[in-house]
């Protein structure tokens, strides 16, 4: 079982950053993936970014290259997500999520963190 707690989210002008922070705790191993999902209003749930096994490429969705950075810290047990010149279109629910021990599909998820990305 993994648990997953995220914080960091909040309101931002375009063009603004914010941090997204996740706590994991339970059963993860460096081949555990780990990644950022998001839910935008009246839409389903959708990839951001991910890093599948330690020291691995992060893998991002194209409408974030280069504005979003993702992180994990396996020592501390935190996936981080910094997110750049933000845009309306980022306004979202953000998920952190995390496969079981040996990678695979994404099975745990925690609550959710809002962003708002408005003037």
């Amino acid at each position: 079982q993994v648990h997953l707690v995220e914080s960091g989210g909040g309101r931002v002008q375009p063009g603004g950053s914010l941090r997204l922070s996740c706590t994991v705790s339970g059963s993860i191993t460096s081949s555990t993936s780990l990644g950022w999902f998001r839910q935008p209003p009246g839409r389903i749930r959708e990839f951001v970014a991910a890093i599948y096994w330690v020291g691995s490429q992060p893998n991002y969705r194209d409408s974030v290259k280069g504005r979003f950075t993702i992180s994990r810290d396996d020592s501390k047990n935190t996936l981080d997500l910094q997110m750049n010149r933000l845009e309306p279109e980022d306004t979202a629910l953000y998920y952190c999520m995390a496969s079981r021990e040996s990678g695979g599909n994404f099975v745990y998820r925690g609550e959710g963190t809002q962003v708002t990305v408005s003037s």
